[in-house]
């Protein structure tokens, strides 16, 4: 039986929510978002600046992490994206939405910095959504993988924006 690479992507066990936290940050909405949604598989908060969000144990890196982590969402500064991308590689996280922006629409230091998501990507084997996007929603599997504010329908849609 054929399995796509990009089962991970779209069907991911598992969840990383990078720059997650409790303030009204991007990433603070996704990882309620996700929450709210009711994803089945564990969803992992990554900030080295807090111990918990949400009620969650949190974690420095994917590194600190004991279990394989399917797709990571990427809601932190622009600059720490490449860095991000690589760890992900590293630890074997090979899909990846990054919301951030800053990229090629900030001007010449962004598209410097889009071109170092790309290659830091391609060298770690990562595919990714994005950058500067707003995420991936797919309702029956409570995965609301955005930084919208307003709940998504359940039904047979998704949505990749």
């Amino acid at each position: 039986m054929f399995t796509s690479p990009l089962s991970p992507l779209f069907d991911p066990r598992s969840i990383a929510v990078f720059g997650a936290s409790e303030s009204g940050s991007v990433a603070s909405q996704v990882f309620s978002n996700l929450l709210a949604g009711g994803f089945k598989g564990p969803i992992h908060p990554i900030n080295p600046k807090h111990k918990t969000v949400r009620g969650k144990p949190a974690f420095k890196s994917l590194a600190e992490l004991d279990e394989h982590v399917d797709l990571a969402i990427i809601a932190t500064p622009a600059k720490t994206v490449p860095g991000i991308i690589r760890a992900c590689g590293e630890a074997g996280t090979k899909n990846a939405i990054v919301i951030s922006a800053g990229f090629r629409e900030a001007g010449e230091e962004g598209k410097r910095l889009e071109a170092e998501l790309i290659s830091a990507a391609k060298h770690a084997g990562v595919r990714f959504i994005g950058p500067n996007c707003v995420g991936l929603v797919r309702p029956w599997l409570g995965l609301d993988g955005t930084f919208l504010c307003s709940g998504t329908p359940k039904g047979g849609l998704a949505l990749v924006s």
